[in-house]
Protein backbone atom coordinates (compact mmCIF):
# COMPACT_ATOMS: atom_id res chain seq x y z
CA UNK A 1 0.00 0.00 0.00
CA UNK A 2 1.37 3.41 -0.94
CA UNK A 3 0.57 6.65 0.77
CA UNK A 4 0.83 10.07 -0.72
CA UNK A 5 1.27 13.51 0.70
CA UNK A 6 -1.00 16.32 -0.41
CA UNK A 7 0.77 18.77 -2.73
CA UNK A 8 0.18 22.51 -2.56
CA UNK A 9 -1.43 23.27 -5.93
CA UNK A 10 -3.45 26.49 -5.94
CA UNK A 11 -4.49 29.68 -4.20
CA UNK A 12 -8.19 30.44 -4.36
CA UNK A 13 -9.97 33.78 -3.99
CA UNK A 14 -13.67 34.58 -3.91
CA UNK A 15 -14.63 37.76 -5.77
CA UNK A 16 -17.69 39.97 -6.10
CA UNK A 17 -17.07 40.95 -9.74
CA UNK A 18 -15.12 38.44 -11.83
CA UNK A 19 -14.38 40.81 -14.73
CA UNK A 20 -13.13 43.59 -12.42
CA UNK A 21 -10.91 41.23 -10.47
CA UNK A 22 -9.43 39.61 -13.57
CA UNK A 23 -8.76 43.02 -15.14
CA UNK A 24 -6.68 43.94 -12.07
CA UNK A 25 -4.61 40.74 -12.19
CA UNK A 26 -4.10 41.01 -15.96
CA UNK A 27 -2.48 44.40 -15.28
CA UNK A 28 0.00 42.50 -13.10
CA UNK A 29 0.89 40.23 -16.01
CA UNK A 30 -1.17 37.12 -15.31
CA UNK A 31 -2.31 35.22 -18.40
CA UNK A 32 -6.08 34.90 -18.03
CA UNK A 33 -8.37 33.99 -20.92
CA UNK A 34 -10.69 36.83 -22.02
CA UNK A 35 -13.76 34.59 -21.84
CA UNK A 36 -13.10 34.03 -18.11
CA UNK A 37 -14.63 37.45 -17.34
CA UNK A 38 -18.14 35.97 -17.41
CA UNK A 39 -17.31 32.55 -15.96
CA UNK A 40 -18.20 31.49 -12.40
CA UNK A 41 -14.64 30.12 -11.97
CA UNK A 42 -11.32 31.20 -13.51
CA UNK A 43 -7.70 30.11 -13.20
CA UNK A 44 -4.28 31.39 -14.19
CA UNK A 45 -1.04 29.44 -14.18
CA UNK A 46 1.69 30.72 -11.87
CA UNK A 47 5.43 30.07 -11.94
CA UNK A 48 6.42 26.75 -10.46
CA UNK A 49 3.22 25.02 -11.51
CA UNK A 50 0.88 26.68 -9.02
CA UNK A 51 -2.44 28.21 -10.04
CA UNK A 52 -4.35 31.29 -8.89
CA UNK A 53 -8.09 30.64 -8.94
CA UNK A 54 -11.12 32.93 -8.64
CA UNK A 55 -14.70 32.00 -7.84
CA UNK A 56 -17.68 34.34 -7.83
CA UNK A 57 -19.75 34.90 -4.71
CA UNK A 58 -22.56 32.96 -6.44
CA UNK A 59 -20.23 29.99 -6.91
CA UNK A 60 -19.25 30.09 -3.24
CA UNK A 61 -22.94 30.15 -2.25
CA UNK A 62 -23.67 27.22 -4.57
CA UNK A 63 -21.07 25.21 -2.67
CA UNK A 64 -22.14 26.48 0.77
CA UNK A 65 -25.51 28.29 1.01
CA UNK A 66 -24.44 29.79 4.36
CA UNK A 67 -21.26 31.35 2.93
CA UNK A 68 -20.82 35.08 3.50
CA UNK A 69 -18.27 37.40 1.87
CA UNK A 70 -15.12 38.20 3.84
CA UNK A 71 -14.68 41.67 5.25
CA UNK A 72 -12.81 44.13 3.03
CA UNK A 73 -9.12 44.05 3.78
CA UNK A 74 -9.27 40.39 4.72
CA UNK A 75 -5.88 38.86 5.55
CA UNK A 76 -5.48 37.23 2.15
CA UNK A 77 -2.63 38.90 0.34
CA UNK A 78 -0.51 38.22 -2.69
CA UNK A 79 2.96 39.52 -3.52
CA UNK A 80 4.37 40.31 -6.94
CA UNK A 81 8.13 40.61 -7.49
CA UNK A 82 9.12 43.48 -9.76
CA UNK A 83 12.28 43.63 -11.84
CA UNK A 84 13.73 46.58 -9.93
CA UNK A 85 12.73 49.45 -7.62
CA UNK A 86 11.67 51.65 -10.56
CA UNK A 87 9.21 48.98 -11.69
CA UNK A 88 7.58 49.00 -8.23
CA UNK A 89 6.94 52.72 -8.67
CA UNK A 90 5.75 52.28 -12.26
CA UNK A 91 3.32 49.44 -11.51
CA UNK A 92 1.95 51.19 -8.40
CA UNK A 93 1.38 54.39 -10.40
CA UNK A 94 -0.29 52.52 -13.27
CA UNK A 95 -2.67 50.72 -10.91
CA UNK A 96 -3.58 53.77 -8.82
CA UNK A 97 -3.94 55.90 -11.98
CA UNK A 98 -6.39 53.24 -13.23
CA UNK A 99 -8.47 53.79 -10.09
CA UNK A 100 -7.30 50.99 -7.83
CA UNK A 101 -6.81 51.87 -4.16
CA UNK A 102 -3.26 52.48 -3.07
CA UNK A 103 -2.75 51.19 0.45
CA UNK A 104 0.94 52.05 0.90
CA UNK A 105 2.81 54.20 -1.59
CA UNK A 106 6.23 52.91 -2.71
CA UNK A 107 8.93 53.33 -0.09
CA UNK A 108 12.36 51.98 0.71
CA UNK A 109 11.62 49.44 3.43
CA UNK A 110 14.08 48.80 6.22
CA UNK A 111 14.36 45.12 5.17
CA UNK A 112 16.02 46.11 1.89
CA UNK A 113 13.18 46.28 -0.63
CA UNK A 114 11.29 48.92 -2.56
CA UNK A 115 7.80 48.05 -1.38
CA UNK A 116 4.22 49.13 -2.04
CA UNK A 117 0.70 47.80 -1.47
CA UNK A 118 -2.42 48.21 -3.61
CA UNK A 119 -5.89 46.74 -3.06
CA UNK A 120 -7.60 44.58 -5.66
CA UNK A 121 -11.31 45.20 -6.33
CA UNK A 122 -12.27 42.93 -3.40
CA UNK A 123 -9.96 44.60 -0.89
CA UNK A 124 -7.18 41.99 -0.93
CA UNK A 125 -3.78 43.54 -0.33
CA UNK A 126 -1.35 43.03 -3.20
CA UNK A 127 2.32 43.71 -2.43
CA UNK A 128 4.72 44.96 -5.06
CA UNK A 129 8.40 44.63 -4.23
CA UNK A 130 11.96 44.57 -5.57
CA UNK A 131 15.34 44.40 -3.87
CA UNK A 132 16.95 47.78 -3.36
CA UNK A 133 20.10 48.21 -5.37
CA UNK A 134 23.18 47.98 -3.20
Amino acid sequence: MTTSTPRFDAIGMTVADMAASLAFYRRLGLDIAADADTAPHAEAPLPGGLRLMWDTYDTARAIDPDWTPPQAGAPTGLAFACADPAEVDKVYAALTDAGYQGDKAPWDAFWGQRYAVVRDPDGHGVDLFAPLER
